[in-house]
């Protein structure tokens, strides 16, 4: 079985980012869900939303995450915040490799999204309706994290390149 290393968390959260920057120091490969999901439908996540709601955006997921979990290869995953609302998703992704939850507190996620486009669950919040926005996500999908990760690393504080070094650590990589 090929090491996989999934990062799991909020939007925000840094997953692809630090996801880069571990698969960089690894030299492995790295994929992002959304991306896929992207890359295997021609719509953007905001499109897929607008066209299938959020339930058929997160099929579209769960399709993803099943076929990157069964890679040969090396990878560092970051998965798209919503994907552990899945059981599927999260006994796949824990029975298949190591799960790392970058987690963040909803202000500091707030600050890193509020102004960004393509987010569709903050779509209608606002710039100031963000951070009550994502705690109430968070509140809902909390459980879900604790239950599938085997390692957990706070972001709020961390560069980009400290949040790489403590996921390895909290990985048992090099």
């Amino acid at each position: 079985m090929a090491e996989l290393l999934f990062l799991v968390g909020m939007m925000g959260a840094g997953k692809s980012t630090v996801g880069r920057l571990v698969a960089q120091r690894l030299g492995w490969a790295f994929v992002d869900t959304d991306a896929e999901v992207v890359a295997r439908t021609g719509r953007s996540v905001e499109e897929l939303f607008e066209a299938q709601g959020e339930a058929g955006f997160r099929a579209e997921e769960r399709v993803a995450v099943h076929e990157v979990a069964a890679r040969t290869s090396p990878t560092v995953v970051s998965v798209g915040g919503g994907a552990v609302l899945d059981e599927a998703n999260r006994a796949v992704m824990a029975g298949s490799g190591t799960v790392v939850w970058l987690r963040a507190a909803p202000a500091v996620l707030a600050a890193r999204v509020a102004s960004e486009a393509g987010r569709p669950l903050l779509a209608e919040a606002g710039p100031s309706g963000a951070r009550a926005g994502l705690e109430r996500i968070e509140a809902d999908r909390r459980r879900w994290y604790e239950e599938v990760a085997s390692a957990v690393v706070d972001v709020d504080e961390l560069a980009p390149e400290e949040a790489a070094a403590a996921v390895l650590s909290a990985a048992g990589l090099p």
